[in-house]
């Protein structure tokens, strides 16, 4: 199965960043969060992938034309033009990286892929956001259903502590940044079948999150699969902030790749 990664937003609210790059490049460690959310796929057999660009597009396609020289250590040969790797450590990766348009909307963008997915069922993610979902429990959960798509169900924490009070208003507890208020959102890390290009306009502003998703529910054919486990999207420099921290401290819990 391939995977389409949607990559080609402006990032306006990580502008810090996303003035010099598009935010998939944004680095968490010392690689960019695509790169997370590839081997999030890869430890699965998952090793297809179609990268839907816009914004700075060509950032993205230079990262892995280069991707020898980003990783490894090279011996340049000005006289000779030439380069040897050392090390040689790459990944079993087919990547295609399609144009899509500055300014598409997602719906747009997810639609352009359709001819490099050979009319079969396919994953598609955002590529700002980490989880730590088994894409193989998700996929048969998608298959037993049997309808056009399932999303992947997730509670984001709490910006702020809470506490816990007793009658006399003595704190009891205190929470850290605990799980929302109970309800769930969409969280990305879709199985789609052909099926959801039919819910796709061909206009350039269509939003994928909005009428094609919404006639899907409709219909009956879109479906939640509720992850309870780590989902955690890079949206604000505080939320790149917090996932380097967790990757400095050995604490990643979507990092499950040897």
């Amino acid at each position: 199965m391939k995977v389409v990664i949607l990559a080609g937003g402006f990032g306006s609210r990580l502008s810090e960043e996303t003035v010099t790059k598009p935010k998939p490049m944004v680095e968490i460690g010392e690689q960019p969060i695509l790169w997370h959310i590839m081997k999030s796929y890869s430890q699965y057999g998952y090793n297809e992938f179609i990268i839907l660009l816009g914004y700075k597009g060509y950032y993205i396609k230079e990262y892995f034309f280069n991707y020898f020289l980003h990783n490894n250590d090279v011996t340049i040969d000005i006289e000779k033009n030439s380069m040897e790797v050392h090390n040689n450590h790459t990944e079993p990766w087919k990547v295609t990286l399609l144009e899509t348009g500055l300014h598409s909307m997602t719906g747009a963008r997810i639609k352009q892929a359709r001819k490099y997915l050979n009319n079969e069922t396919f994953f598609l993610t955002y590529g700002d956001g980490v989880c730590d979902v088994n894409l193989n429990e998700l996929l048969d959960f998608h298959r037993q259903k049997g309808k056009a798509m399932t999303l992947t169900a997730v509670q984001p924490e709490g910006r702020f502590g809470v506490i816990d009070t007793n009658k006399d208003f003595q704190v009891e507890k205190f929470y850290e940044k605990p799980h929302g208020d109970g309800g769930w959102i969409n969280g990305g890390f879709f199985v789609c079948e052909p099926a959801v290009f039919d819910y796709i306009s061909d206009d350039r502003g269509c939003i994928f999150e909005r009428e094609p998703m919404e006639k899907m529910a409709g219909d009956g054919q879109l479906f939640a699969y509720h992850h309870h486990g780590f989902w955690k999207c890079m949206d604000t420099l505080r939320d790149k902030v917090r996932l380097n921290e967790l990757w400095d401290n050995n604490e990643a819990k979507w990092k499950s790749w040897q």
